[in-house]
């Protein structure tokens, strides 16, 4: 075992019959568990086959046996990670799932986030908690609209990326195509790890840049592992023999392509945002998984460090810290229970150990708190910097909350954005208007959209990013909370937060009294602004100069 450099000195687990100070040991365990945690997130657009990896990485992990292994209520077999009724029955990821497992020694935390644009504010929230991410593009389709809008978050927080360029068993872009294409759209440095061998029918396999290795494929996707040769010379004949004349010049003429073309592989430049692995492969036939998984545990990076607003936070400090990213309601339908997804930054967190609420000031303590994989969870006793945990919550919890063990911080960077849809919604049941407004505000909560309520009226108003929404919000209001919803459509063009320099001046009352039928609050009430078009909000902000218009809730 390695021995690993601490503020203290060197240490190295008692391999060599030290005898340390009990303080020591336990600080020598807590660094060490920090540093086998990778947490990552797999993001793409819609049908690129995300889910399908993600599976797979359990596979290899041994945490399923087979893919699509989870079953419920005798439905057919739907994705492991794709746990709500409503994404089986339509075949995508509406919610981020997250997953655990531990390959050759190391702890992986996978968060599995919706493709589909309709939930694109699942995915930002989602990836202010992850470490690394991984970019799935479909070989067919290249660069699609979703990715390129997923990536320009990750970029702009300089979030270490791999790209893994999947359905290599099927017809599609030639190989360097598709990377000028990742170059150009994603605006990224690419730097490929594996290069194919073919692609649909001729697809013969994968050579393994990282490794030297080539992979033969056999469609076989059952097995576990494909037939790996080593192949330390190129030009030896046994490349030849191996996938035949024609295919061993075609693939080293390419090789000697991309050594010439592309930056060799920089760890730290990766790390910093700057370098982007690309590895290729099939999911659905289980090729090329384990190479992006093995390269994946060597490079990607340990849990990092987080800006608070009020200082940077380091996972190694010994206190405790972490925030809210996402809230689940009904996770278990039959107990109504309302998870709080934890995000670790900092220290370890122990069961049954008093934490501060810091937006409430209030001391919590959790006696079950769990670990996931998919919707099966299990109670842990300790989680480290890197882990997610979920928190049973009776509406303490709203997203972007931070816990701690009494330091007075709060984690930044989980706005709500202005939607882009709105409709009035409803009651369609008025014997079940208790369940309604229960459904409606914990669905809220968990971020599925933005509720707004008028100031003239009381009316309520749902702002949602995507109209498929709707239809999640009505079935989960139908199937978890017994209530009935019907929708109204509302010209809404954008909401606007606002920001007044003086709440009393005669500008700011004018603009209260001649605005105040577009006026709403919404859930943290807030002011809101609903502009019915692009021009009204244009003479609004010329008329009000001292007023403040913001497309996001976090401007404070």
């Amino acid at each position: 075992m390695n021995p690993i450099k601490t503020k203290n000195g060197t240490y190295d687990f008692l391999n060599y019959g030290v005898s340390l100070h009990p303080f020591k040991k336990d600080n020598m365990s807590f660094l060490k568990e920090i540093q086998r945690r990778r947490t990552f997130g797999i993001i793409s657009h819609p049908d690129a086959g995300k889910t399908t990896l993600t599976e797979k990485l359990l596979l290899f992990g041994g945490a399923i046996q087979e893919a699509g292994a989870v079953k419920s209520n005798k439905i057919k077999k739907g994705a492991t990670s794709d746990f709500m009724e409503i994404e089986r029955q339509r075949g995508i990821s509406v919610a981020t799932s997250v997953l655990a497992f531990e390959y050759k020694g190391i702890k992986i935390n996978i968060l599995d986030t919706p493709g589909h644009k309709d939930f694109a504010e699942d995915t930002y929230r989602t990836l202010t908690a992850v470490d690394s991410v991984i970019v799935v593009i479909d070989v067919a389709k290249g660069v699609e609209e979703q990715t390129e809008k997923l990536v320009e978050v990750c970029r702009m927080r300089n979030i270490p990326m791999i790209v893994f360029i999947n359905k290599l068993d099927r017809e599609g872009k030639d190989a360097f195509d598709l990377l000028d294409e990742v170059e150009q759209k994603l605006g990224l440095t690419v730097c490929p790890l594996s290069f194919p061998i073919g692609m649909g029918y001729d697809f013969k396999g994968i050579y393994n840049i990282w490794e030297n290795n080539i992979n033969l494929f056999s469609g076989d996707g059952r097995k576990n592992i494909e037939e790996t040769i080593e192949i330390s010379d190129l030009q030896s004949e046994e490349l030849v023999k191996l996938i035949g004349n024609n295919p061993a010049n075609i693939l080293r003429e390419n090789l000697e392509l991309v050594e010439g073309i592309y930056p060799q592989f920089d760890k730290q430049a990766y790390l910093k945002g700057n370098l982007q692995p690309i590895f290729f492969g099939s999911a659905l036939n289980n090729f090329g998984v384990r190479e992006l998984l093995d390269c994946f545990i060597e490079i990607a990076p340990k849990p990092r460090p987080k800006q608070s607003e009020e200082r940077l936070i380091n996972p190694d400090e010994k206190s405790f810290s972490g925030f809210v990213f996402k809230i689940h309601a009904n996770m278990d339908p039959n107990h109504r229970d309302r998870l709080a997804f934890v995000k670790i930054v900092s220290g370890k967190f122990e069961r049954n150990k008093p934490y501060l609420h810091v937006r409430n000031n209030k001391k919590m303590k959790f006696s079950s708190p769990n670990a996931f994989f998919a919707e099966k969870k299990e109670i842990v006793d300790v989680s480290y910097p890197g882990d997610i945990v979920g928190l049973h919550d009776t509406g303490n919890f709203k997203i972007g909350d931070t816990l701690t063990e009494g330091e007075a911080i709060n984690y930044r960077g989980i706005p709500s954005f202005s939607p882009e849809h709105f409709r009035y919604i409803n009651n369609a049941d008025p014997l079940k208007s208790k369940q309604l407004y229960k459904g409606i505000d914990q669905l809220m909560d968990e971020g599925v959209a933005q509720l707004f309520t008028l100031q003239l009226n009381g009316r309520k108003v749902i702002g949602t990013v995507g109209a498929l929404q709707y239809e999640v919000i009505q079935y989960r209001l139908e199937h978890e909370y017994g209530a009935k919803c019907s929708y109204e459509n509302l010209n809404v063009h954008k909401a606007c937060w606002i920001e007044a320099e003086d709440e009393k001046s005669e500008e700011y009352q004018d603009f209260l009294r001649v605005k105040q039928r577009f006026l709403a609050k919404d859930k943290q009430n807030q002011l809101v602004f609903l502009a019915d078009s692009p021009f009204s909000l244009q003479m609004t902000q010329q008329k009000y100069p001292s007023i403040k218009f913001h497309f996001t809730s976090e401007f404070k």
